[in-house]
């Protein structure tokens, strides 16, 4: 058992380190481009790859954000007890784990498809890229928008081998989902943001604005989630599905607006990670049953 305690105690480290519970908002949506692609639930080995990327690719992204920031997440009265930042998980281990999970992305992409695996290091070269932008630009809540929007994008692919107009539309309905709560999440660093030089859209052009700007990128979500329903021919649970998701948004921004970085963690997490998991359940239902 003593022997079995240091190797929990770093594996808890390394699960906390990249955020793992934070799967919830990307997963579903691979899962959903994967089952409109086959209309139905794709084969199970197209699953175990599609997982295994997604494993990957996120755990890579996650370790190469964590080392681009470790600097910054040091001063950061809100990030200063990451493991990084304490000590408690050596950089040296985070470079071996973030180059480990993206061979982990590139062996799982080869079992996919060519086109996949000749894909895979553009998927890779958005996500190193997103952990730098805040550096130069105030646009990084869109880089990382894109960065999750990979995942319909890649599950696609993985089933049929090529893209079309379904999965982009569900790419950008991502985009701008992510990217309007991390705006949001990104008022919570407002302060040290100005001070450290870095750039986000709260920082720049300050709360009401990043309120609005979120608002509409919001909206621009749900319009191209009801464009998905007659892309895809789907029916009554998807749309269902929709309206939950639209639900979850304006309880988000209702939140926010009346209570303010009190309620940060229930707008961000729960609404967010709820609209995730319902809409891929809905659409599940939606292809299996109306289909």
């Amino acid at each position: 058992m003593n022997l079995l305690q240091p190797a929990i105690r770093k594996t808890t480290l390394f699960l906390e380190l990249i955020k793992f519970s934070h799967t919830v908002f990307a997963l579903p949506f691979a899962f959903m481009g994967a089952i409109l692609a086959a209309r139905g639930i794709p084969t199970p080995p197209t699953v175990f790859w599609i997982v295994v990327a997604m494993v990957g690719a996120r755990s890579g992204a996650m370790a190469i954000n964590r080392l681009a920031d470790q600097e910054f997440d040091a001063r950061n009265p809100r990030t200063q007890e990451r493991a990084l930042p304490k000590g408690l998980v050596k950089r040296g281990e985070v470079i071996v784990f973030m180059l480990g999970s993206f061979a982990l992305f590139l062996f799982a992409a080869s079992r996919l498809n060519p086109l996949c695996l000749k894909l895979a290091p553009l998927a890779m070269a958005v996500l190193i890229l997103y952990s730098y932008t805040k550096r130069f630009t105030f646009l990084s809540h869109l880089m990382l928008g894109l960065a999750l929007a990979i995942a319909p994008l890649g599950a696609w692919i993985a089933v049929t081998g090529e893209m079309a107009a379904v999965p982009v539309v569900l790419g950008l309905a991502v985009l701008f989902w992510v990217a309007g709560f991390d705006i949001l999440y990104a008022m919570a660093d407002i302060d040290f943001d100005r001070v450290a030089g870095l750039y986000s859209i709260p920082a720049r052009f300050g709360v009401p604005a990043g309120m609005a700007i979120s608002r509409s990128l919001h909206a621009a979500t749900l319009m191209l989630l009801f464009l998905l329903m007659f892309l895809s021919d789907l029916r009554s649970f998807y749309l269902a599905g929709v309206l939950l998701a639209t639900g979850l948004l304006v309880y988000e921004h209702v939140l926010l607006h009346r209570y303010g970085l009190k309620r940060l963690d229930a707008a961000f997490f729960t609404a967010n990670g709820l609209l995730s998991i319902s809409l891929f359940g809905f659409t599940l239902l939606d292809v299996l049953l109306l289909s």
